[in-house]
């Protein structure tokens, strides 16, 4: 079995056709298969899907369209760098807070300034000694953030008695989509993995737009239906690194009404999710616990095992 210190680079891309010994048949265009070496024989080939598919009563296999492909597996995405003294890694999903960014089209961008500088400041303390004291002010869909079910509902939890076993040290798995051609991410393409109890983190490689005009248009997001199979699932939380978990091409918002009725928190705007493995790391995204109010900014990241890194 394959570990991710260990996963290829190569894949073959072909098409096949299975005739069936009893009737009928089985056609596939576009299949990947991981491949050890430079190559793989055609009659190889035939064995390793017919094993994969687990098929019976199969009569004739053929391979067209055969050619290799080279790239990083998608489990195989964490780059090296030293674990902390602690021996775990620390991978910041967080986008930088700056003066007059625009976060969302519409909502006031963050003013920071001094409240009180230290040029101000050393006149109130002792000879030597001076202190810079910041002001913020700052919509709360500002950066990366959270959203509790009191953002989109009256009577939903808000972020002071949001509990911290649903923010910090979650068992996290990434949802990677980020090679599709297409906007949605629906339920499908959630279907292979284990999401119950898990931090769901959908990287769409969007967050690559951040500080563009692009940005703003066109981003990834996830259906209703994907929304009804994390809360289905048992999610714990679900973030995405685009503009918005919900297609914003209506006032409707299915997927935000779905998961924060169910009571699972939503991070929106995550960064960096190219720097984690598939699963085995731990995710936090911690708000300040501020009464009545359902959104705020986070500093989310992730925790890996020394000994996990690829």
């Amino acid at each position: 079995m394959m570990t991710e210190q260990h996963l290829p680079d190569r894949r073959v891309q072909f098409d096949f056709e299975i005739d069936f010994s009893n009737g009928g048949g089985l056609q596939g265009q576009g299949f990947r298969l991981d491949i050890e070496g430079d190559d793989i024989r055609d009659e190889d080939l035939a064995i390793a899907i017919v094993r994969d598919l687990r098929l019976l009563m199969v009569g004739e296999v053929r391979i067209l369209n055969k050619h290799v492909v080279r790239e990083p597996h998608k489990r195989s995405r964490i780059r090296r760098q030293a674990p902390g003294a602690d021996g775990r890694i620390r991978v910041d999903l967080s986008h930088i807070v700056e003066d007059g960014m625009v976060t969302y089209p519409g909502l006031p961008a963050p003013v920071i300034c001094d409240f009180l500088g230290r040029e101000q400041s050393r006149a109130r303390y002792a000879l030597g000694t001076e202190f810079q004291i910041g002001m913020i002010e700052l919509c709360a869909n500002t950066g990366t953030y959270l959203d509790s079910p009191f953002h989109r509902y009256p009577d939903g939890t808000d972020l002071a008695d949001l509990p911290l076993d649903r923010l910090a040290d979650l068992d996290g798995i990434v949802i990677d989509v980020s090679g599709q051609t297409g906007r949605p991410v629906d339920r499908p393409q959630l279907l292979p993995y284990h999401l119950a109890g898990k931090a769901v983190l959908v990287y769409t490689g969007w967050d690559r737009h951040w500080g563009t005009d692009t940005y703003f248009h066109g981003h990834p997001f996830l259906t209703a239906a994907a929304a009804d199979h994390l809360v289905a699932e048992g999610a714990a939380l679900a973030g995405i690194d685009s503009l918005n978990i919900d297609d914003t091409s209506s006032g409707e918002r299915p997927v935000h009404s779905t998961l924060l009725a169910a009571g699972i928190p939503i991070s929106e705007h995550l960064a960096n999710l190219g720097a984690l493995p598939i699963d085995g790391f731990r995710f936090s995204a911690v708000p300040v616990k501020v009464r009545g109010m359902g959104t705020f900014p986070v500093r989310a990241y992730a925790t890996i095992r020394g000994e996990d890194q690829g």
